[in-house]
């Protein structure tokens, strides 16, 4: 573990030990109870046509201009409605904090609204998200937190725009980012015997056909099989890259997180089965950017066993301590 921050140590509960179990459990439990968010719908043009949606959830509790918001972004094949997007967003408000839950080209309240595919690589969709946030919320302190491929969107993001970025978020967290994805896809093909790459690349191409031009797949024989297949008939072709290995090394966030200089957190863990945890511990890191790598939680797993925490599920309460610490530059008053 290498980290500087005095986060409790994560115990896996004993029924869901070991990467994969958490990852799996991580992906299909909700773990989310009934909240009283009032929600609006906002879509945001893109330059090139294309939507997004973006929903900005109020607290129950009065919320007023100036007090903090918190803008959440989802992985692959994900939205925002995604178990833990909506579990961590709730906990968010329950504080008093306004959350803005983004979803991707083509995600979830997107579906049907974009001709163009969501990629790891959307940092200008986020520049554009964030700056209507800004607009909506003057005076906020603004807090970012991406999960698995929404963290690598974030890090990419925070480093091109490193000039720029504190002026739209105060804080940032990324979630079991994938940070190399060349890395990360080869590791995919090769962990549970092919399962990840099987199901992520299946899912990919049923998201593709339900959300957007039904041309995209026009010359399509069969549905790939593994991610890179996908990639390398979609994602690259439809986003400008000459191929997978191209798109790859074009949005891989690892370069640019040495530019960062807001507050940054990398959570990940030792087990994820998804992403090496050696290209974390390799990344080029700034002072602004700290690193925390669990013992286990799996790729956003993190279900664990009873302790100071007021629910089992570890990482929740890893960004939210992200959001609220305090220090020299970003001092937290959450409402009560």
């Amino acid at each position: 573990m290498s980290t500087n921050t005095p986060y409790p140590p994560f115990r896996p509960h004993p029924l869901v030990v070991g990467g994969h179990l958490q990852t799996i459990f991580g992906a299909w439990i909700s773990g989310t109870q009934k909240s009283r968010e009032i929600s609006i719908r906002r879509h945001i043009e893109l330059d090139d046509g294309d939507q997004l949606v973006l929903m900005d959830d109020f607290p129950a509790s009065r919320w007023k201009d100036g007090d903090p918001v918190a803008v959440l972004l989802h992985g692959l094949g994900g939205s925002a409605e995604s178990p833990h997007i909506r579990r961590i967003a709730q906990k968010l408000r329950e504080q008093g904090v306004r959350t803005f839950r983004l979803n991707l080209r083509g995600c979830g309240a997107g579906e049907g609204l974009s001709k163009n595919l969501y990629h790891a690589g959307r940092s200008e969709d986020l520049q554009s998200a964030m700056e209507v946030i800004s607009q909506l919320c003057p005076g906020s302190q603004v807090f970012l937190a991406g999960f698995s491929l929404g963290g690598n969107i974030v890090l990419k993001w925070l480093g091109e725009h490193s000039e720029t970025a504190d002026s739209l978020v105060d804080r940032a967290i990324a979630v079991n980012p994938p940070v190399d994805l060349g890395a990360c896809t080869a590791a995919v093909q090769r962990r549970a015997f092919g399962f990840y790459d099987r199901y992520f690349a299946k899912m990919m191409f049923r998201q593709l056909c339900n959300s957007f031009d039904k041309s995209l797949i026009a010359n399509a024989i069969d549905a790939p099989r593994r991610i890179i297949c996908f990639d390398e008939a979609f994602t690259a072709p439809r986003s400008g890259f000459r191929s997978a290995a191209h798109y790859y090394d074009a949005c891989s966030a690892a370069p640019y997180i040495s530019r960062i200089n807001v507050p940054t957190m990398i959570l990940s863990a030792e087990d994820d089965p998804l992403i090496p945890v050696k290209i974390l511990h390799d990344l080029t890191r700034p002072s602004a950017v700290e690193l925390h790598i669990a013992e286990s939680g799996g790729h956003l797993g993190y279900f664990g066993c009873t302790g100071d925490d007021p629910d089992r599920w570890w990482a929740d309460w890893r960004v939210i301590d992200w959001f609220t610490r305090e220090s020299s530059e970003t001092r937290l008053k959450f409402a009560a």
